[in-house]
């Protein structure tokens, strides 16, 4: 029974590492098909940035595998404790590993509007576009909200 308890906190593990793209020449599943707001202008500024990487399911992961971890090692009335402390340092190496993990190189994106005004877009790092200042480009802004910037 315990190994199998292991290939399923493995699998949630491995199924929490998979992020959507956030890249300006990526589109979800969700935005597929949908009219989005476009709006052109050109690039005033970029700068680099990291986007930090989503703790939760490697906080639970870890919580997971500490708190069976410690169940197994603590014995009589000192497992329960050993049950807790395991769980509380699973899901703080946990979560420090989901955020390393999941962190990417970014470009944050100032764009200056035709229509007059300014924005600023975060995305992604992608090897297929290479944006430099004075570039023309499109900010496309889905019904989520979600902002993206492309040629």
């Amino acid at each position: 029974m315990k190994p199998l308890a292991a290939i399923a906190i493995l699998s949630c593990f491995l199924s929490s590492c998979a992020q959507e793209s956030l890249t300006g020449d990526t589109v979800s599943r969700g935005e597929a098909g949908r009219a989005q707001d476009v709006r052109t202008g050109t690039i005033t500024s970029i700068r680099p940035v990291r986007i930090e990487g989503g703790t939760t399911g490697g906080t639970l992961v870890g919580a997971g595998v500490g708190g069976l971890l410690g169940n197994q090692i603590g014995g009589g009335s000192g497992r329960t404790a050993a049950t807790v402390g395991g769980a509380l340092a699973g899901g703080a190496a946990g979560s420090h590993i989901g955020q390393n993990v999941n962190s990417r190189n970014g470009l944050e994106i100032d764009v200056r509007l035709d229509g007059g005004g300014r924005t600023s877009v975060v995305q992604e790092v992608s090897p297929r576009e290479n944006f430099n200042v004075g570039d023309r480009v499109r900010v496309i802004t889905g019904a989520g909200g979600r902002s993206r910037v492309a040629f």
